[in-house]
């Protein structure tokens, strides 16, 4: 699939998708396609593969040996987006504590 992409599909809305995974259905007649882009080319990333669905389909015939070539459906994988997301709030949160520890004088505080 990634061969395809890098060297038959010629969409430019397509040049930044990174395909993350594949899974074929048992009787091989789907196959859901995962790929991540660039929150900001989402939309029209979707729209790239819409059109060049039948293309690739094509292309994946002429090169498996399967009897059916799988129906492709494009899925967005969101979860690089969700693990950056999780890295900016606990880097923003070691640095409020790191902040907070800073602007106390290091000193426990002591019982009157």
């Amino acid at each position: 699939m990634a061969d395809i992409l890098l060297f038959d599909v010629s969409d430019p809305r397509l040049r930044d998708a990174t395909i993350t995974g594949c899974e074929v259905s048992f009787d091989r007649s789907y196959c859901n396609v995962f790929y991540t882009t660039k929150p900001e080319s989402y939309k029209k990333t979707a729209e790239a593969f819409d059109k060049a669905k039948g293309r690739i389909r094509s292309l994946m015939a002429k090169r498996q040996s399967w009897r059916v070539t799988p129906e492709l459906r494009f899925i967005l994988d969101e979860t690089i987006d969700q693990a950056e997301r999780i890295d900016w709030a606990l880097k923003a949160d070691a640095a409020r504590n790191a902040s907070a520890a800073d602007d106390g004088d290091g000193e426990e505080p002591q019982d009157a």
